[in-house]
């Protein structure tokens, strides 16, 4: 059985132990608290989560608050300008939920022991490490901390920023009057000045609102260092809202802490850290979350990365069965999530830092007028790899807007179809080519289908928008894998845009120089035939040349979510 130990127990750290848990790993969780001095313990973070990452706790069967949590149904944001400020607000396509973290990790620790997981109560030192590292196959460190944090150095190309960006302060509060409308993450944006956001959430005494202030260090919502009292944190949070927010500071004048815990101040540098320390021994361990990927709370990514990398870990580390945790495999594992996740959310969250940029401006102000493309940045908070390339190349943005523009004027609502027609289920395949100029390239399709025997043809549709789109029609061949049940990080690896979405991933090679990836269910190498305009879409039929059908379980997509195969038991 292999032995693994988890140094922290916080959203990815927890998460994480009792996936290992539940597939029979032995498993060592050590937490500088227990349950109970969770609870009654100070707030840790305002972790908004969204659907993406919710998804990866209820495939745990972890999501145990959705009765009792309010959800939050869109973001709607404003922004103050020289003249009239901007606003809006979207629909999320899933509901977000935020679960006080004192909540949520204590149940989880209970239950971790409930199922007799090893449970070790004390404050990690580097000597704790040494002796794990010793002891057990793998050790994952899932807290910044302290000295851990320190273990592992700094990637200065990936950390732009040296020192804290923004000064930052949480409130916990019952007592607001009631926001009119659906509930939602109500983000507010004051050049030069700050941030502030607000959304409900369930802390330990039930429903409350958490009020999240973000100032630019030196101006005047940077003012919570004289402050010493929850009672004097919860007036400089009022006195705040009604200098620069005054119709929430009505709303809220006479609202309460939730208890003498909901308080939080502090500042954190934004930075991300190599995920492989080497402690004094000469042994190695992997970093995940918080204490190699510390983002600004600003877009509210924290726990949902958090979740993400745990799911990420914990799918590496099974697919690896009974191998040896080299740092080989520890800086893999780390950069399959890097590349799947976090660089997105890292690159998102630093934008909105660094300032709204003339291009981001318009994307902004045309969402006002433009509901597609509110919802498009709204639902980039739940998954910030949709809002690229266009958030941050203003010729993308160009050519988003006039998208956006064109579905305006279509006879559906555009999101209601897809949503529709994400009912009908499908497998996923990666499609791949050679360029002209020899370069691999690759993404993700569902949009795949035999059409005839004789002679053997295939088709799939790629968008026209699609920046690999103009290296697949140039192509003389192409290959369509099928992906297995268990290469699910493969259709997000050649989903999300990247300088090399091969990276990782084992390939051979076909016809005309096609890459093949390794693993896949099946495999289709054929050669371009023809090329439909069709919409936003192209039609492109292809004659198989070759083909080979390992067999296995395929990976299913339905309903937006990816899904496994399984025999009906009528038939």
């Amino acid at each position: 059985m292999r032995t693994i130990a988890i140094i922290g127990a916080g959203q990815s750290g927890a998460q994480l132990a009792l996936g290992l848990l539940d597939r029979g790993y032995d498993v060592t969780l050590v937490t500088d608290r227990g349950p109970d001095e969770i609870r009654r313990g100070q707030v840790m973070s305002s972790q908004c989560m969204f659907d993406t990452a919710l998804r990866t706790e209820r495939a745990l069967g972890l999501d145990a608050w959705q009765e009792q949590c309010p959800q939050i149904s869109g973001i709607s944001l404003s922004l103050a300008g020289d003249g009239d400020s901007i606003g809006w607000t979207a629909a999320l396509d899933g509901p977000a939920r935020s679960v006080d973290q004192r909540v949520k990790c204590a149940a989880w620790l209970e239950r971790y022991e409930d199922a007799d997981g090893k449970l070790v109560v004390r404050a990690a030192t580097v000597t704790d490490l040494e002796e794990y590292a010793r002891s057990h196959d793998l050790v994952v460190v899932a807290t910044g901390k302290g000295e851990l944090g320190r273990i592992f150095q700094r990637d200065t190309e990936r950390s732009p920023y040296d020192r804290p960006q923004r000064a930052l302060a949480l409130t916990y509060v019952t007592g607001a009057l009631p926001r009119p409308g659906d509930a939602v993450v109500d983000l507010r944006i004051v050049p030069g000045v700050g941030e502030y956001f607000t959304f409900p959430a369930f802390t330990v005494s039930g429903p409350c609102e958490i009020m999240v202030f973000e100032g630019v260090p030196g101006g005047p919502m940077d003012c919570w260092d004289d402050v010493r009292t929850p009672d004097e944190h919860l007036a400089r949070s009022l006195d705040l809202l009604q200098r620069f927010f005054p119709d929430e500071y009505e709303r809220c004048r006479s609202a309460v802490l939730t208890d003498d815990g909901g308080v939080l101040r502090g500042r954190l540098t934004p930075t991300v850290r190599k995920p492989v320390a080497q402690l004094p021994s000469g042994r190695q361990v992997l970093g995940m979350a918080d204490a190699v990927v510390l983002c600004d709370p600003i877009t509210g990514q924290g726990s949902n990365n958090a979740a993400q990398a745990a799911e990420h870990y914990l799918d590496n580390i099974v697919r690896h069965g009974s191998g040896e945790f080299t740092a080989a495999w520890m800086q893999r594992t780390f950069d399959g999530y890097w590349r799947g996740w976090a660089q997105w959310a890292v690159a998102w969250t630093n934008s909105l830092l660094a300032g709204v940029q003339p291009h981001q401006l318009r994307l902004l102000t045309e969402a006002a007028e433009l509901p597609a493309v509110a919802a498009a940045l709204a639902n980039g908070f739940d998954d910030p790899r949709t809002l690229y390339p266009w958030w941050s190349e203003p010729a993308e943005t160009d050519r988003l807007l006039a998208e956006k523009r064109a579905q305006s004027d279509s006879a559906f609502d555009v999101r209601d179809l897809r949503r529709a027609l994400g009912q009908y289920a499908t497998g996923v395949t990666v499609v791949t080519a050679r360029a002209a100029d020899g370069r691999k390239v690759g993404m993700t399709a569902n949009s795949f289908t035999s059409v005839s025997l004789d002679p053997p043809l295939v088709l799939w549709c790629p968008g026209k928008n699609q920046p690999s789109t103009p290296d697949f029609t140039s192509a003389t061949h192409f290959a369509v894998n099928i992906l297995a049940a268990d290469q699910h990080h493969l259709s997000r690896q050649f989903a999300t845009p990247a300088d090399d979405k091969f990276a990782g991933a084992p390939t051979g090679e076909g016809v005309g120089g096609t890459p093949l990836l390794e693993g896949a269910v099946a495999r289709f190498q054929c050669r371009t035939l023809q090329c439909l305009d069709a919409g936003d879409h192209l039609v492109m039929l292809g004659e198989v040349e070759r083909y080979d059908a390992p067999g296995g379980d395929p990976l299913v997509f339905h309903s937006g979510s990816y899904r496994l195969a399984a025999k009906h038991p009528d038939v």
